[in-house]
């Protein structure tokens, strides 16, 4: 939904219809974004509201039930004191998220081209390995379930239920559902997807590194030395 939060603020901070880059329709506005800044105009300030996101909603619910206490020692009725400690936690929340929205809209007012932001790279390539980290714990939690099983005690002493990885899989779907072949998940993302993250995140700007620092340097030797 973002890009339609950038077209509103573009229309919102337009001057006038005379201005030869104001915006004349919905689709006149995404058609000039797309062909003057590109696809990644429409996301433009999208950094700003996701860092506010869970502050947002934590500062919201946390006031309004403080404000509800407070008002619980007023002799109000239930319906007021609810309406008063939603207005006041909706007015701490913007006090709140006010900052960030100023950096977003400024952001999304930029009309220049996208450019690499180094920032937004790093965020871009963490994004990408804990998606990745997240998909892989995903597919293979079942297999992980497995192995526990195996690797952990039997049900019964001195009998051996689980044996193989399918075999595991099938008895453990056919006696708890599917459900069981997941547990675990939560965990397992918590730890896997920060480090799919920080696994890619490592061998990328190490990669770099050493393409700059090391492999460059030997290439330019090896070309002297190839020289007449």
């Amino acid at each position: 939904m973002h890009p339609l939060d950038v077209v509103k603020t573009r229309f919102q901070i337009q001057r006038c219809a005379t201005d030869p880059n104001s915006y004349k329709s919905l689709g006149d506005s995404f058609r000039m974004i797309f062909h003057t800044e590109g696809l990644f105009g429409f996301y433009k300030g999208i950094l700003p509201p996701i860092l506010a996101e869970t502050p947002k909603r934590a500062v919201k619910f946390f006031t309004f039930e403080q404000y509800k206490k407070l008002l619980g020692y007023v002799s109000l009725s239930p319906a007021l004191t609810f309406a008063v400690a939603g207005l006041g936690s909706g007015l701490t929340e913007a006090i709140v998220v006010n900052p960030f929205e100023v950096v977003k809209v400024g952001l999304q007012a930029n009309r220049n081209k996208f450019t690499e932001d180094p920032t937004l790279e790093f965020l871009r390539k963490f994004g990408i390995g804990l998606l990745s980290g997240t998909i892989a714990s995903v597919i293979n939690i079942p297999f992980d379930v497995a192995k526990s099983r195996i690797q952990g005690p039997q049900p019964v002493p001195g009998e051996i239920k689980y044996r193989t990885c399918f075999k595991t899989m099938a008895t453990v779907y056919q006696e708890e559902g599917i459900l069981a072949l997941y547990k675990g998940l939560l965990p397992k993302i918590m730890r896997l997807g920060p480090g799919g993250a920080v696994m890619l995140l490592v061998y990328e700007y190490t990669y770099s590194w050493l393409q700059e620092n090391w492999m460059t340097p030997v290439r330019n030797y090896n070309q002297e030395i190839c020289l007449p």
